[in-house]
């Protein structure tokens, strides 16, 4: 049930994608401030608490919603199954996102790429030129094909006797980990901290599909070699693995509000062009593929034995 759960999710999410603004997203957002304005004292246990309250009643309710629809009849289960894992996966949307800045970056309209690139990343892209676009681009769409993806599915399979809960644990982990890290004192530690134990698993998966789907030797070089250099190491890993799976480089100095920022190396070859943001999507869809694949064998497996 859980390949085929999956399956279904996926097909749903790239023919029937759900767009910005995300209502169940924005609900769960604003609760998420009304925590942290009520347990913010700047303290590593109030946000320990906090994190709990926003993560395991929720996951609580999706695990019971699981058993009674599964108790009733599991054709309900399974489309409990589906409808919360269509929920959480949003790659699809910012894959279009992806195209489109490339497609603009082609037509040389570098004022808009460089807006759309801030809407959806977030930050002053002002300044950032041609070069500088496609490379955050690329490497933005490599980290959310894993938040928003491979994350999703990896901890929905491995805790798939509760249903739903591995995918609702991980977005709502890596929704906290983004809106809390920053917050004042050392509120935010515990969510950062929760987020890599629950991403440490995922993010090698995801850069394992990365080498699959594309040059391994590379990818496996420069997961081992770059990651680390990384401010975020999870995200290291699977950028690093990425770059160097598509034979480009990415990360290097980028130019904000007119000062130079350094960043790390990331990957082997040379700089990208608006071509390799698509070549990045197909390699994402490609290692999705790959895992289906593996997954259908499996099932056919099961049935033959």
């Amino acid at each position: 049930m859980a390949f085929f759960s999956i399956l279904t999710a996926v097909a749903l999410e790239h023919w029937r994608p759900l767009r910005q603004p995300l209502p169940h997203y924005q609900q769960y957002g604003r609760f998420t401030q009304w925590l942290e304005r009520r347990f913010n004292a700047g303290e590593y246990s109030h946000g320990a608490i906090a994190w709990g309250l926003a993560v395991l009643p929720l996951l609580a309710v999706v695990a019971l919603v699981y058993w009674v629809l599964s108790g009733i009849a599991p054709f309900l289960g399974w489309l409990w199954n589906v409808a919360v894992l269509y929920a959480t996966l949003g790659f699809k949307y910012y894959s279009d996102d992806a195209e489109r800045i490339a497609r603009l970056l082609r037509d040389g309209d570098l004022d808009a790429a460089r807006r759309h690139l801030a809407e959806w990343r977030g930050g002053d892209t002002s300044q950032f030129s041609a070069d500088e676009l496609t490379r955050v681009a690329i490497e933005q769409t490599l980290a959310a094909s894993h938040r928003q993806m491979f994350g999703v599915l990896i901890w929905f399979a491995v805790l798939v006797p509760l249903g739903p809960v591995g995918a609702v644990l991980f977005r709502a982990g890596s929704i906290l980990d983004r809106r809390w890290a920053g917050a004042g004192g050392r509120f935010g530690s515990f969510a950062r901290r929760a987020f890599h134990a629950i991403n440490w698993l995922p993010a090698r998966l995801t850069a394992l599909t990365y080498a699959v789907a594309g040059n391994f030797e590379d990818a496996t070089y420069a997961w081992r070699t770059q990651a680390e250099t990384w401010p975020e190491p999870e995200e290291g890993v699977i950028v690093a693995a990425g770059a160097g799976a598509m034979g480009m480089k990415l990360g290097q100095s980028v130019n904000v509000g007119g000062e130079t920022v350094w960043r790390p190396d990331l990957g082997t070859g040379q700089s990208p062009d608006a071509d390799c943001i698509d070549s990045a999507v197909s390699m994402i869809w490609r290692g999705l593929v790959i895992w289906l694949v593996a997954g259908l064998l499996v099932v056919v497996a099961g049935w033959v034995a």
